[in-house]
């Protein structure tokens, strides 16, 4: 029997409709979590699009946009993956200037990046604002760790098998000699932390256009 594919607007749509029915007013934190290749960012675009169209102000972010520089990232080694899951990224910045400032509403402005990683250099930062009731959707690795605990209204867990991520980050950032940096430090997030059970919601993402909800206790 073909197993069954649900259309990815659907999905989203079923997502984006359960998050507003929990959360009809005031700020929401979504985070949109998983392993490198997951597909995060681009799941968390579409899933703002989804919110928008429910009538709701709805801001973006990456965890991505919040990292330590190269030196204090490879303090441990540049093939350290305790390195990669522990000194990644600034989560001291990422809360003070992003999460807390959103999620006290008001006219309290807040900023959506902080780092990039590419120059290796901070960000002139861009404070913004928004309505009462806007939603903020984050994508990134590692958000359901404990310096983040207690942060997210909701959170999704993008379930994807790791010899398919990282064939994805294979063909998206070619060969690396680090392999195991971010295989261990993933391992160490998943043993660690929990995700799966973390989560609000579960969403098998090996097929980008047919992403299908899955639940913990059929998995």
């Amino acid at each position: 029997m073909a197993r069954w594919q649900p259309e990815k607007k659907d999905v989203l749509d079923a997502l984006a409709a359960e998050i507003v029915s929990l959360y009809a007013g005031g700020r929401v934190v979504v985070a949109v979590d998983g392993m490198d290749g997951a597909g995060t960012a681009p799941f968390a675009d579409d899933l703002g699009v989804a919110l928008t169209a429910t009538g709701r102000s709805v801001f973006r972010a990456s965890i991505d946009d919040f990292h330590r520089s190269q030196a204090e990232r490879h303090a441990r080694g540049a093939d350290s993956p305790e390195g990669y899951y522990r000194d990644s990224f600034d989560y001291s910045t990422f809360r003070r200037v992003l999460l807390e400032p959103f999620r006290m509403g008001g006219s309290t402005a807040f900023v959506t990046a902080a780092f990039d990683r590419v120059r290796d250099l901070a960000v002139q930062s861009k404070w913004r604002t928004g309505p009462k009731d806007a939603i903020l959707v984050v994508d990134g690795v590692f958000l359901n760790r404990p310096e983040l605990a207690g942060l997210w209204n909701y959170s999704i867990w993008l379930d994807v098998p790791r010899e398919l991520a990282e064939e994805r980050m294979l063909g998206r950032d070619g060969p690396t000699e680090n392999v195991e940096r971010y295989r261990g430090g993933q391992e160490l997030y998943l043993s660690e932390t929990s995700p799966r059970t973390a989560a609000s919601s579960i969403i098998d993402n090996r097929d980008f256009e047919h992403p299908r909800r899955v639940f913990a206790d059929s998995c």
